[in-house]
């Protein structure tokens, strides 16, 4: 049964006897949040804080009296608080969500101590290498304990990893680089939503999801906003895009339309949303990098142009959501 809202009960009691007492009672079931929910998300959010604040108090702690520590109390205080941490989460009887965040704030003292390490011995290493060591190290405990906030940093590690990696080692044009990052965010939102569709004990929450989709269109589009602007050759006859940006144009056109094929699936307004404005910045970006204005218009009527495109789009993107968000709702 679909789960009744505020607007479905403001519109019952208009057009019925419905009493105001029935109508607090449901409000009161199905609305508003109750004591219990707000004592657990209070609950959940101050262990979360608490647990922050411990982690980034310990990495001042370190930076602060960094002269004025012997190495060995450096590493040995890190080495400690990972193993005390990591024995609370083994064999304490707290809920499983505290043991959860507990181990997230382990996992970042992992990176907390390979940092120490390197800086203690010099080893040389790039900085990829730091943050593959950690990504690494810290796999068992992400696929363990399947906790989501945790899944979040290991994928923010994968991405600064790789980073770095064709930063330092393969170099790699920044389109190309992009256009990677957002392939690997996609990738890592296609595995959440078959997880989720084919496995019923394990249920990634919306904003997980949403938060991937949101990094890897975002990447995708500064890919082509880049390529637009670097890879643009002018010819006798005009500006035209080099078979590179054409191939990544294509690519992403066919990635695009399979996420508004899956959004108008699922009833999702927040995909159909993303790739729409993505779109509207990438044909802007168009605009003004391919299409010489000043043989027809100054630089105020490009603006103003612009800004009508803009506009229009816009307004028929939210018109067009709005109706397909009340056809779901009905």
């Amino acid at each position: 049964m679909t789960k009744i809202e505020r607007d479905d009960i403001q519109i019952i009691s208009q057009h019925s006897n419905w009493s105001e007492k029935s109508i607090d009672k449901i409000l009161k079931q199905q609305i508003y949040s109750t004591k219990e929910s707000w004592q657990k998300f209070l609950k959940l959010f101050f262990i979360s804080l608490g647990i922050s604040f411990t982690t980034a108090g310990i990495i001042f702690f370190f930076a602060y009296n960094w002269a004025d520590l012997h190495k060995f109390i450096k590493i040995g205080v890190i080495e400690c608080l990972v193993v005390m941490t990591t024995l609370i989460v083994l064999f304490s009887k707290t809920s499983l969500t505290i043991k959860n965040a507990l181990l997230t704030g382990a996992s970042i003292l992992v990176g907390v101590l390979f940092a120490v390490f390197g800086q203690i011995y010099q080893t040389g290493a790039n900085a990829y290498d730091f943050f593959l060591g950690w990504t690494l190290f810290i796999t068992l405990w992400v696929v363990i304990s399947n906790f989501v906030p945790l899944w979040l940093v290991y994928i923010i590690l994968i991405n600064t990893t790789l980073v770095f990696y064709f930063q330092q080692v393969a170099y790699c044009p920044e389109i190309y680089l992009y256009t990677l990052f957002s392939v690997i965010n996609l990738i890592f939102l296609i595995s959440c939503l078959l997880v989720k569709k084919n496995f019923k004990g394990i249920r990634p929450p919306i904003w997980f999801t949403n938060l991937i989709a949101l990094a890897s269109v975002t990447l995708g589009t500064i890919g082509i906003v880049r390529g637009i602007f670097e890879h643009r050759k002018i010819l006798t006859h005009g500006d035209y895009l080099t078979p590179i940006m054409l191939e990544i144009v294509a690519f992403t056109a066919i990635i695009y339309g399979i996420g508004i094929m899956y959004g108008l699936k699922v009833k999702s307004g927040f995909y159909l949303a993303l790739i729409s404005f993505s779109v509207i910045v990438s044909i802007s970006t168009f605009i003004i990098s391919y299409i010489d204005f000043n043989t027809i218009f100054d630089n105020a009527s490009l603006f103003l142009a612009l800004s009508l495109f803009v506009i229009v789009s816009v307004t028929i993107t939210i018109i067009t959501l709005n109706n397909l968000q009340r056809k779901w709702k009905n």
